[in-house]
């Protein structure tokens, strides 16, 4: 990937959950290492973090989930993903995920869950590593 070529994230928020607090401070400090990233704010309905993602043309979906509601909203995200042929988009969660949905979430195609109090810096080496080996 050359400098020129910016990795491409979209940081999303589904369902009901209203805080975005933990999203944003992910989404600046992916900025500032380097990323472009586009923020969908609250609110965001499966179809939407998947029409977002290719209208922005995305290397990197971050999914934001606060709510509980990650085993319900994943599986609809992924499906719509795989609807618009972006089933080679890295996708990633953060928030709050119980250890034992984590394997839930990775068979569906989600990469890595980041949990509360993760260093954002090993965030964005996750990602850079990932994007790096599928370009």
């Amino acid at each position: 990937m050359t400098s020129e070529q910016k990795i491409r994230v979209l940081v999303a928020k589904p369902g009901l959950d209203g805080h975005d607090r933990g999203a944003k401070v992910v989404a600046r400090a992916l900025r500032d290492s380097g990323m472009e990233v586009i923020y969908t704010g609250l609110r965001q309905t499966p179809e939407m973090i998947a029409q977002s993602a290719l209208q922005e043309d995305v290397d990197v979906v971050g999914v934001s989930i606060l709510s509980g509601a990650h085993l319900e909203l994943f599986p609809l995200i992924m499906d719509q993903l795989r609807e618009k042929g972006l089933q080679n988009t890295v996708v990633i969660a953060g928030g709050i995920v119980p250890e034992d949905d984590i394997p839930a979430l990775k068979q569906l195609g989600v990469k890595a869950v980041f949990g509360p109090g993760t260093p954002t810096g090993n965030i964005a080496e996750f990602i850079k590593s990932e994007v790096s080996t599928r370009k």
